[in-house]
């Protein structure tokens, strides 16, 4: 039987797991093939195609725990398609004409790298289906295992992505400071922008867990520090629609009895009118070459601040963001228990030659499965009819409609 070599990559953004998804590796595989040799790729797939690469030492084996306190990567992460030759070269990290999942192919085999895993979003796992679908057209006796990372939970099939659930609480308890503002001067307007450009997922899901950090506050009857400051008081998120003028009525209306007005706004939240608005004053938007707007050059806060602050006559506004405060976060109990499943399985799967990404599969009943690579997509939408959904809009008392 062939010597086994595993080799591990982290890429994409950060998000809370991708620590403990290195260390959670490196501990199985200690515990149950402890002959097996081990690597990671430096800088995701730019460490494959420049060959750069970390030694598993058996001292990193010893202490692999540790990683799990921590967020952010322990072995880097880049954002590197290997489809796109022209960028590859223009970065350097392939020559001109050389096609990079080639590569990455002939690296992988000088290397002896047997079982790869990707650790990563949908962009990183797609990457990682058009490697092993190189690979497999061409000889190479390799298996890839992905395991899911995003923030934003939008991973088509699968149920819950590592990292979100961390990332829900740390925004939520980043906010519970930031709430305290509103006391700092009359009529104030306090934005929490939230990541999350084409699902809301993360928003509603921050929402959900501020509610659930501050709904049993005990504070002192009389004085500022109350239920309506902690309150959220509009939620927005890519798959809602609101009119602007009756929903600046509503707020308003909040404003003149509290003096403050809370908003949870998903970065992506309402293109479609801030394009509107932007072009109907003469503004250029930005389009690719499929006539979709490029969502990086749309402040969404900053949109919000702007048109609400003077509907509601807010004498101070400001927006904060928690993404990178909560992205960069080590993952809570919640995602360490997930990670662990979804790395016991990665693990099993590479050793019985299963390629895919592992997660839990919406289309078979929510199971845990290697789920195939032609199958993973990105974009999935926030589902308005998820119960807990409504509880959060329910106790806001804010009314919602589809976007579409």
């Amino acid at each position: 039987m062939a010597k086994q070599k595993v080799a591990m990559l982290t890429a994409g953004g950060l998000a809370p797991c991708l620590s403990s998804a290195v260390g959670g590796l490196i501990e199985r595989y200690t515990d149950i093939a402890p002959e097996i040799d081990m690597i990671a790729y430096r800088s995701g797939y730019q460490g494959v195609l420049l060959g750069d690469s970390i030694q598993i030492t058996k001292d990193m084996r010893e202490k692999a725990h540790v990683l799990h306190r921590y967020g952010g990567s322990p072995i880097g992460n880049s954002r590197v398609k290997l489809t796109n030759a022209a960028d590859c070269a223009k970065r350097g990290l392939t020559k001109e004409g050389e096609n990079p999942l080639r590569v990455a192919a002939e690296r992988l085999a000088e290397d002896g790298v047997t079982i790869l895993h990707t650790i990563g979003g949908d962009d990183t796992n797609t990457t990682a289906a058009d490697l092993a679908a190189y690979l497999g057209a061409n000889g190479y006796n390799l298996t890839v295992v992905g395991l899911p990372k995003t923030v934003d939970n939008d991973v088509v099939p699968i149920r819950q992505s590592l990292g979100a659930w961390t990332a829900a609480e740390v925004g939520a308890r980043f906010f519970d400071h930031v709430s305290n503002e509103q006391s700092a001067a009359p009529r104030t307007l306090v934005i929490h922008e939230v990541m999350g450009r084409h699902c809301g997922w993360l928003t509603a899901a921050t929402a959900r867990a501020y509610i659930n950090r501050t709904r049993n506050n005990e504070y002192v009857e009389g004085l500022m520090m109350n239920t309506e400051l902690k309150n959220i008081d509009g939620l927005y998120l890519p798959e809602t629609h609101f009119d602007l003028d009756s929903e600046a009525e509503r707020l308003k209306e909040i404003m003149d009895k509290s003096g403050y007005v809370t908003l949870f706004v998903s970065e992506g939240a309402c293109l479609d009118e801030i394009v509107a608005d932007r072009e109907a004053a003469g503004e250029e938007v930005k389009r690719d070459a499929f006539g979709h707007v490029k969502i990086d050059t749309i402040n969404v806060g900053n949109w919000f601040q702007k048109h609400f602050a003077k509907l509601l006559k807010a004498d101070r506004s400001m927006v904060q963001k928690s993404g990178y405060y909560a992205r960069s976060a080590p993952a809570n109990y919640e995602d360490l228990r997930l990670i662990q499943s979804m790395v016991d399985l990665a693990v099993e799967s590479g050793l019985n030659k299963i390629s895919g990404v592992t997660g839990h599969d919406e289309d078979q009943d929510g199971r845990l499965r290697v789920i195939e690579f032609p199958r993973i997509k990105g974009g999935k939408a926030f589902d308005l009819n998820t119960p807990w959904f409504h509880e959060v809009m329910d106790y806001m008392g804010q009314k919602f409609h589809p976007a579409n």
